[in-house]
């Protein structure tokens, strides 16, 4: 069973950034209970888990792309804070770094081993996506709504539909990491 200290190891900078402890605090509960819900054994199982099943991920991991996408949101925030003479609205940092870090904490239920040293989607998964458990996650753990619409609406669930700053930043972090593979793998990406 993967253990508190060990979410707080593999997240340790992201998870240093949140200022609120109560949000740090509900950031790697949510974790834990996706962890243990998925069947999660060890760490190296998340290191081993790809970030999709969607696309070739030349080996990009589930670890890996949570992180470059809350480090991706911050810096596309951190940007516009440090380059705007005048900010047309307020992001709040420590809701961007808890959505980043919990945008795909869903696949932990959607995604499984296939007993081959592979990965499928699970049953959990062929019923409820990713952006929905994971909200589940969230609001399990007491996370209010304004941090569960950066899980819900961070992918195709959530075009057209209101959103928060932090969903803006995080769907693009997100899709700023997964459409270049895509092209890779299509052949249309210029090497």
């Amino acid at each position: 069973m993967i253990t508190e200290e060990e979410i707080r190891n593999i997240f340790s900078a992201q998870l240093d950034s949140i200022k609120n402890d109560d949000v740090r605090e509900k950031v790697v509960k949510a974790w834990l209970i996706g962890c243990e819900r998925g069947g999660w054994a060890s760490v190296d199982d998340l290191f081993n888990m790809p970030f999709t099943l969607l696309t070739e991920t030349h080996g990009v991991n589930f670890i890996e792309h949570t992180i470059a996408v809350t480090e991706g949101a911050m810096g596309l925030a951190l940007s516009q804070i440090e380059n705007y003479k005048e900010m047309p609205y307020e992001i709040d940092m420590d809701r961007l770094i808890a959505g980043g870090l919990l945008h795909d904490v869903g696949k932990l239920l959607e995604i499984e081993s296939d007993g081959e040293g592979g990965h499928r989607k699970s049953k959990s998964g062929m019923c409820t996506r990713h952006p929905i458990s994971g909200t589940v996650l969230a609001a399990e753990v007491g996370l209010d709504e304004e941090y569960q619409n950066t899980i819900a609406c961070h992918a195709k669930e959530g075009e057209g539909r209101p959103q928060v700053i932090e969903t803006i930043l995080i769907h693009q972090a997100d899709f700023a990491t997964f459409n270049p593979l895509v092209y890779k793998n299509k052949g249309n990406l210029i090497e």
